[in-house]
């Protein structure tokens, strides 16, 4: 919600027009009386209090004042109790001394006059409020009939102002109202159609006087609703006080209207009120109440129905609002139709107020009285009180029906002028002076004024003058090269100069100037544009979880020169007092958000010349609330429909409903989903299972989550029946060699459909037996069948069976007999060695009669028996890799290089491996060699090194010889060429000469086999710089010459402490003690001789 700019548009003309109006002159110079402040016209006093009736008036000289009294003078000297204020025309009437109010209730008229001329105020009219009491009335017992209609009358005692009437018991509780009961507008009570629940003893009518303060009531009167069967026992009690009902109860009826009465009526309302039309109707059941108009439509935002659509309200009136109105009231037996003619007149009005008049001696001008009304305003003047007709003749002065012409005025023509506009609804009266004056210019506006004003909003920069003749203004800007005219700038009849669109270039001085043929007056103000006021990051829609915490951002940029202040608003009001709601600079901040936080939050930024604002939604969601009401309807054998009513959403639509069912036969306390059904469905029908004890619930889920469960619904029992499922997930398969095991998923509880659950287990040899074995077995999911021949199929199948009968036909599943080892090992085995870490290996498969089972594959198990060097001769641990069943050949990865391996290769099935083939052996060829086991440098000096090495542990064949690289290496790592030597394999070290000195070189060294180099280690090192550093590794802390060098500087310090100590306890002193002693220091605390410590210092 951003500020728009026609709001400070608006805001800017509305001033304008207030500085045109206001022009006023001032008053250090001669003018007539203008009233400024008077009582209303109709000005209802409170007895209680003293009576004050304004009158106001300012003019040159000071006006004197006077009253009249229903037309006569009123001398107020000589009534005590008035008193006219100092200064003013206000008259106070001191009626505590118990004076009656009343004894001055009258038409009063104040007159302001000096010698320039006498300005009237209105005809105030003084009236006395009244709170009259209630007649004295005892009130017989109602009898009514159920379903008939009643009206029970208030009529009010008439006051001033007229009072509120409302209805409440004894206990001041307001009675309650609905469409059936309702009050009227004259205060009568109407029902409808009455019920036994109307039955009371205390309907009391109540009128509130407003003025006084004050509430009265009516006697309360009783009501007894009764039915025909009640009715001729209580007749005797009331047949004198009631009329004799009928002999039948009350039918219903079509509507028939209490008020108004007939199908036509009329009402009138003055222009600018309030118009209220109003229907309330007879009938059973009750009728309900429409609006139309039959001439126009009714306005929206003026009109509203009130009093459950019995009362059509249409505020500040206009002649638009005139026409027929029809009210409708209807039930299920007909309607009534009512047409009001509403009829609009006008007090009058407004379209030209007279105006001041200013004008200098011989110059020409008008004063206009333009009025409307319905009738039509008659227009009457008149002259400092007197009609225009017996007013003193001016040649310069000429009346044109609600025009008065001046021409060529002269100084003696001052006077005020009265102009009354009237009709039978009212009348206005008006004051408007001719003032005659010669006065040279004079700016009013203080000086050196500074207005500051948006960029690209309009600026008014004011010159307030006065002066007779109207001085002419002239405008400039600073250094008043030239007068300023034309866009950007709009110049204004009273003085004013605006622009419409506010740039940084029109900052600055502006000098205006008045002139007319007696003078010359200027002043200077001041033009300051500041930039707008702008939320650049307003708050956004969020949309939180009840507990959550929100944050609502709101970023403002503002002119520096200005000091922006920033509040926040829920739905238009205050936020809440709470200390959850944490307002920042730039942030508003809600801990833990309940639901009634949910509203319209707006950012206001305020500046002493602009705002902004912004708004955002925040929605509070939650868990929807259970379902309530859960009812079961049209039960079946294994059906029932299920309804419910949905609970609050919390602001999140509910995606679906969750029905859950606990069988308190089976499974008592445990809570299984049975269905779900959209949001939007409030019904389910439900599939049953027999021989269960059903209950329900129901859960709602929305975007948060989903509802706490309802209560439970009623139990409901369905009964019991064959089995209608057979179990499922049927097996055979053999655990050994001899039995075939049967196994099955057994039926739940649920699934039974009844007592006496037991399971008939049948079996037959495929293709062999035409007859089936049965069993019948209970509270068990498997059989097993021994003596059974090797790896067969059988044909297996499960029926279910309870008390009641069978399950359906089974279908046959097919199974195998146990399996056994198989009995032949693979032919043919051969290895051949592709590399030195892989080989293949090659068999034939085994007979299918001597698998005995299903082939699940081939097993290749090997293992590493020896390396070929003799150097390294460990065994390796044994290794296998399976094969699947149509595999002839095999790769066996990851072999060690120059090697002897063995493998055997075996055929196997689930129950597990056969017997292993031939043996074979075959060796693997040379590789690479391993890294060598170390590599370092043993020596440094000036030009050389020494470098030290062994053998890999993994020769991987026969070593032929090391590589050794190098090069070297400065401080920005960049490398230097490199050189390359080969080693014998017998060597273990070697010294390289001819090398810079002080400088890092970095060493590559690999071991080699005829296959070629392995893997390199890397070394750095560094040449020394002078030869005392040959050794770098020697410790100095273990030289000899160190060790005396430390010993002596020890002794020396021992020595040392001894003498201090010495001369100390002597008294001597040292350097620092002499200077104190020299200086004489009164902080030095001189210690005891016998003391051996220092002197301290503090």
């Amino acid at each position: 919600m951003m500020d728009r700019p026609s709001d400070g548009r608006l805001a800017l003309l509305l001033l304008l027009g207030h500085m045109i109006t206001a022009l006023e002159v001032p008053l250090d110079l001669p003018q007539p009386p203008t009233i400024t402040h008077q009582s209303p016209k109709e000005y209802i006093v409170d007895p209680r209090e003293n009576i004050v009736i304004h009158c106001e008036a300012k003019g040159k000289p000071h006006p004197s004042f006077s009253w009249t009294r229903n037309g006569t003078h009123f001398d107020i000297d000589k009534d005590p109790k008035v008193t006219m204020k100092p200064h003013s025309g206000t008259l106070v009437i001191d009626i505590s001394g118990g004076e009656k109010a009343d004894a001055y209730e009258a038409v009063y008229q104040c007159t302001a006059h000096n010698q320039l001329g006498s300005a009237l105020s209105n005809h105030i009219i003084i009236r006395q409020s009244r709170s009259p009491l209630w007649s004295k009335e005892k009130f017989s017992p109602i009898v009514a009939q159920e379903g008939q209609s009643l009206v029970l009358h208030c009529r009010p005692p008439a006051g001033l102002p007229p009072p509120i009437v409302f209805w409440m018991d004894n206990n001041f509780q307001r009675l309650p109202q609905s469409r059936r009961v309702s009050q009227g507008l004259n205060g009568d009570l109407y029902f409808s159609n009455v019920l036994l629940e109307d039955s009371r003893s205390n309907y009391i009518c109540y009128a509130r006087f407003p003025h006084t303060q004050t509430i009265q009531q009516k006697q309360p009167i009783a009501v007894h609703v009764i039915d025909l069967d009640s009715l001729n026992d209580t007749m005797a009690d009331y047949f004198n006080d009631t009329d004799l009902f009928s002999d039948k109860p009350v039918d219903e009826r079509a509507p028939v209207f209490l008020v108004p009465s007939g199908s036509l009526s009329s009402q009138m309302v003055l222009r600018g009120e309030v118009l209220e039309l109003e229907c309330i109707a007879d009938g059973l059941p009750t009728p309900a109440v429409s609006w139309t108009k039959l001439s126009g439509e009714i306005p929206g935002r003026r009109a509203s129905l009130m009093n459950f659509n019995k009362t059509l309200r249409i505020s500040d009136v206009s002649e638009a609002d005139a026409g027929e109105y029809r009210c409708a009231a209807g039930n299920r037996l007909g309607s009534v139709h009512h047409t009001i003619t509403v009829s609009v007149r006008a007090a009058p009005y407004w379209i030209s107020a007279p105006r001041n008049l200013v004008l200098a001696p011989l110059e020409t001008g008008v004063i206009t009285c333009r009025a409307r009304g319905h009738p039509k305003p008659h227009i009457r003047w008149s002259m400092n009180g007197l009609p225009i007709e017996d007013a003193p003749k001016d040649p310069s002065r000429k009346v044109e029906d609600d025009s008065i012409i001046f021409s060529e005025v002269q100084k003696g023509s001052s006077a005020v002028y009265q102009c009354n506009a009237s009709n039978q609804h009212g009348y206005l009266l008006a004051n408007a002076f001719v003032n005659v004056l010669a006065e040279p210019p004079r700016v009013l506006t203080a000086p050196n004024k500074v207005y500051q004003v948006i960029e690209n909003r309009p600026a008014l920069l004011e010159c307030l003058f006065f002066g007779s003749p109207v001085p002419a203004v002239t405008w400039f800007k600073d250094s008043r090269s030239g007068m300023l005219e034309g866009d950007p700038y709009v110049f204004h009849k009273n003085g004013t100069l605006e622009i419409h669109v506010s740039q940084a270039v029109n900052g600055g001085k502006y000098t205006c100037v008045a002139r007319n043929n007696l003078g010359i007056s200027e002043n200077h103000v001041y033009l300051e544009v500041k930039e707008p006021t702008r939320i650049l990051r307003p708050p956004e829609y969020r949309v939180v979880q009840r507990n959550r915490d929100v944050l609502f951002e709101c970023k403002v940029k503002h002119d520096p020169s200005l000091i922006p202040s920033t509040s926040w608003l829920k739905d238009g009001g205050e936020l809440p007092d709470d200390d959850r709601f944490r307002a920042h600079l730039d942030s508003l901040t809600i801990r833990g958000v309940t639901e009634s936080d949910a509203g319209t939050y707006t950012c206001v930024t305020n500046t002493s010349l602009d705002q902004d604002s912004a708004s955002a939604r925040l929605t509070v969601v939650g868990q929807p609330d259970a379902p309530t009401d859960l009812e079961l309807t049209d039960p079946g054998a294994r059906s029932v429909q299920l309804t419910w009513t949905p609970g609050h959403e919390h602001n999140s639509a509910t995606k679906k409903f969750l029905i859950q069912y606990e069988d308190g036969l089976h499974q008592s306390g445990v809570w299984l989903n049975l269905t779900e059904v959209p949001g939007t469905k409030t019904t389910a029908h439900l599939k049953l299972s027999p021989y269960a004890h059903y209950s329900f619930r129901v859960l709602a889920l929305n975007g948060v989550g989903y509802s706490r469960p309802s209560i439970p619904s009623r139990q409901y029992r369905t009964n019991p029946a064959a089995p209608d499922d057979n179990p499922s997930e049927v097996k055979g398969h053999g655990t050994e060699h001899n039995n075939l095991v049967i196994t099955w998923k057994p039926l739940t509880g649920l699934q039974a459909n009844g007592p006496g659950l037991q399971y008939t287990v049948l079996w037959r040899q495929q293709g062999v037996e035409k007859d089936w074995t049965s069993v019948s077995v209970a509270n068990v999911s498997k059989f097993v069948v021994s003596g059974t021949p090797t790896f067969v199929p059988y044909e297996v199948m499960v029926r279910a069976q309870n008390a009641y009968g069978p399950g359906p036909e089974p279908a046959a599943v097919i199974g195998h007999s146990g399996e056994d080892f198989p009995s032949a090992a693979p032919g043919l085995v051969a290895v051949v060695v592709l590399n030195s870490t892989l080989a293949e290996v090659h068999w034939e498969h085994v007979p299918a009669r001597s698998v005995r089972g299903r082939l699940q594959g081939y097993k290749v198990h090997y293992r590493r028996e020896r390396s070929l060097h003799r150097h390294n001769s460990h065994h390796g641990e044994q290794r296998s890799e399976s094969f699947g069943p149509n595999r002839t050949r095999g790769k066996l990865p990851d072999l060690h290089p120059f090697s002897v391996y063995s493998l055997h290769v075996t055929a196997f099935n689930s129950r597990g491996e056969g017997p292993a083939s031939t043996t074979q052996r075959y060796e693997t060829p040379e590789g690479v060699p391993g890294v060598p086991s170390f590599f370092r440098v043993s020596a440094s000096d000036l030009d050389s090194l020494t470098l030290e090495w062994a053998p890999p542990h993994e020769r991987n064949g026969r070593l032929t010889g090391y590589t050794l690289r190098y090069q070297t290496v400065n401080s920005s790592h960049d490398v230097g060429l490199l050189d390359e030597m080969d080693l014998l394999s017998n060597q273990s070290s070697v010294t390289l000469h001819n090398l810079h000195h002080s400088t890092r070189y970095k060493f590559y060294f690999s071991a080699k086999t005829q296959q070629g180099s392995g893997p390199a280690l890397t070394e750095e090192a560094v040449t020394i710089l002078h030869r005392a550093m040959v050794s770098p590794q020697v410790d100095i802390a273990t030289q000899g010459w160190f060790i005396g060098l430390m010993s002596a500087i020890a002794l020396l310090i021992l020595i040392l402490l001894i003498v201090c100590f010495i001369k100390r306890n002597k008294g001597g002193k040292y350097p620092v003690k002499e200077k104190e002693d020299a200086h004489g220091d009164p902080e030095i605390q001189p210690m005891k001789e016998d003391d051996i410590t220092f002197g301290e210092y503090r």
